[in-house]
């Protein structure tokens, strides 16, 4: 039996040449609307067209033209002064450089010695002056004290007392050593360092402003779904088709229901309104038609065409005494007969 032709399914090649050309087309499009020129207080920035290069999809073989975009940047004419100052500048400075830092070879090859034993013994110096006569004061007073105490001096607890202000005298003066080490220390770093930093400084000068783009509304067009809709209308394709195809069925099944017990008048010139709504066989379909003589609005009738028939089973079409053909349905849909 016939049924409706199923659509066929997108080639997976087309569909996915139809979606690659549109995204390359819209990433083009976007290009073209995002690459604006700027006009900036500092200088211009230019996007022109400069070529192009061919680029192809290794699964459908198909090649694109891809455009490519040149931005060229203008300084304006105070800025060109500028970065030429600059320029002889930062020449005179990297030669000035390069000459200073020649000796750097044999400067840093010289292991770095921390100790400043002229800085640290004038620190401690300076510390003692200060902190003697305090350590001093405090002995006497601590030993005056003591007496006031009535604890006599060569006493155990005199002993221990002034052994604890020798410590606390002995701590101070540690102290102060380290604090004039890490002093002499740290100047004979920056010493070591300052050439380093000098060589630094004239490496680094001014620098010219280069033109910044200026904000705007960029435009986006966006992509479109091409896979997506191709698998739609495929889609609706099929449901359309399963639509046609359950109801040819439906409509094929209850002819064949009659078809054991029905002998009709079938001869294309008795019908009118004829429509041909599904097929059957490839030459013979089923048909919704008004027998002449019936009202428009009357029920439809379904059935089979005898020239049709005469086509696929001659044996199942017949005449009737007045001159029509008639189709024995038995016969005609092979049920049997």
């Amino acid at each position: 039996m016939g049924k409706p032709s199923a659509p066929e399914p997108p080639d997976p090649k087309e569909t996915s040449a139809a979606s690659t050309s549109t995204n390359v087309g819209t990433a083009i499009a976007n290009s073209y609307l995002n690459n604006a020129n700027q006009v900036t207080p500092d200088g211009t920035i230019n996007y022109d067209k400069t070529g192009s290069y061919t680029w192809k999809d290794p699964y459908t073989g198909q090649s694109y033209d891809i455009p490519r975009f040149t931005a060229t940047t203008t300084l304006s004419d105070a800025q060109k002064a500028i970065k030429s100052q600059t320029d002889a500048a930062q020449l005179n400075l990297g030669t000035l450089a390069n000459t200073q830092s020649s000796f750097l070879n044999d400067y840093m090859a010289k292991p770095f010695d921390g100790s400043n034993d002229a800085t640290e013994s004038r620190l401690l110096q300076l510390g003692r002056e200060r902190l003697d006569p305090i350590l001093a004061q405090q002995s006497d007073a601590l030993s005056t004290r003591l007496a006031n105490q009535g604890i006599k001096q060569g006493s155990s607890a005199y002993d221990r007392a002034m052994t604890q202000q020798g410590q606390n005298a002995n701590d101070a003066l540690n102290q102060l050593i380290l604090t004039g080490h890490g002093q002499a220390f740290s100047e004979a770093q920056a010493i070591r360092n300052q050439p380093i930093n000098e060589i630094t400084a004239l490496l680094s000068g001014s620098q010219v402003s280069n033109p910044q783009a200026a904000g705007y509304n960029q435009s986006t067009i966006p992509t479109t779904d091409v896979a997506g809709l191709i698998n739609t209308n495929y889609q609706q394709k099929m449901n359309n088709y399963n639509q046609e195809a359950a109801q040819s069925n439906s409509l094929i099944g209850g002819l064949f229901g009659l078809g054991g017990k029905l002998i009709g008048l079938s001869d294309d010139d008795a019908k009118k309104d004829k429509e041909r709504l599904a097929d059957i066989t490839p030459e013979m379909g089923l048909w919704k038609f008004h027998y002449k003589g019936e009202a428009k609005d009357a029920p439809m009738r379904l059935g089979l065409m005898a020239s049709e028939v005469e086509q696929v089973r001659p044996d199942a079409v017949s005449r009737r005494p007045d001159g029509y053909r008639q189709v024995d349905y038995g016969k005609a849909l092979s049920l049997g007969a």
